[in-house]
């Protein structure tokens, strides 16, 4: 078995990025195979609207026919077994990278008729893993889930199923007396990394242990 992971911050070694490996420390524990890909090391574009994905007969049908730095991502998560994707969240979405990204992994398998099939030839499951400043309160009522399930619906859609874990009221610096941020006490952001991350990473490690030791699609 083989997981892959997509880091969609531009941090490599901070609040997603450790959530992600943790998820792959879990999926490692029952034997997996893991990758771990992160978006801001590649070059590339989001979807083109070139619409050779859907050509008929086309040499690029249910494929992306752009060529660029993550064409091999794309490629290898073809032969994935399973996925996981992750993201901060900058103004109530997801990062600029990660946008484009799943616009160029989505859009290749979608079919333009009723119910709108996928041409991913295999079932897969996927998960999404959201990090951000904002409390469990303002996630609930900000419209954030309202828009982050919509991705998760279409994962579930091409890939055939999809689950999201968020973590909330992350710590951002290493020092908040270096920056101008009045709106948020250091103190209780260093409290909350202390008391709560460890359980997130947790969360993070038992969803790898899930992905690689359950079949989803018996």
């Amino acid at each position: 078995m083989k997981i892959i992971a997509v880091n969609g911050s531009p941090r490599k070694n901070w609040n997603t990025a450790m959530l992600l490996s943790s998820v792959l420390d879990g999926a490692a524990s029952k034997g997996a195979q893991t990758e771990l890909y992160h978006l801001y090391d590649y070059n590339y574009k989001g979807c083109i609207s070139c619409f050779s994905c859907k050509l008929k007969d086309g040499i690029s049908y249910g494929h992306c026919a752009l060529k660029d730095e993550i064409t091999p991502i794309l490629k290898s998560i073809e032969e994935a077994d399973a996925l996981i994707i992750g993201s901060p969240i900058y103004f109530g979405n997801i990062s600029g990278e990660l946008k484009s990204f799943l616009e160029r992994l989505f859009f290749q398998y979608l079919v333009y008729e009723k119910d709108y099939p996928t041409l991913f030839k295999r079932k897969i499951p996927v998960g999404f893993i959201y990090t951000m400043n904002v409390n469990e309160e303002v996630l609930d009522t900000s419209g954030y889930k309202q828009y982050l399930s919509r991705i998760e619906q279409f994962a579930q859609r091409t890939f055939g199923y999809a689950q999201s874990l968020y973590i909330t009221d992350t710590y951002q610096f290493d020092d908040y007396s270096k920056y101008v941020v009045k709106s948020f006490s250091g103190e209780d952001k260093a409290k909350r990394r202390i008391e709560h991350f460890p359980d997130d990473l947790k969360s993070a490690y038992e969803i790898g242990v899930k992905f690689a030791e359950f079949n989803f699609f018996k």
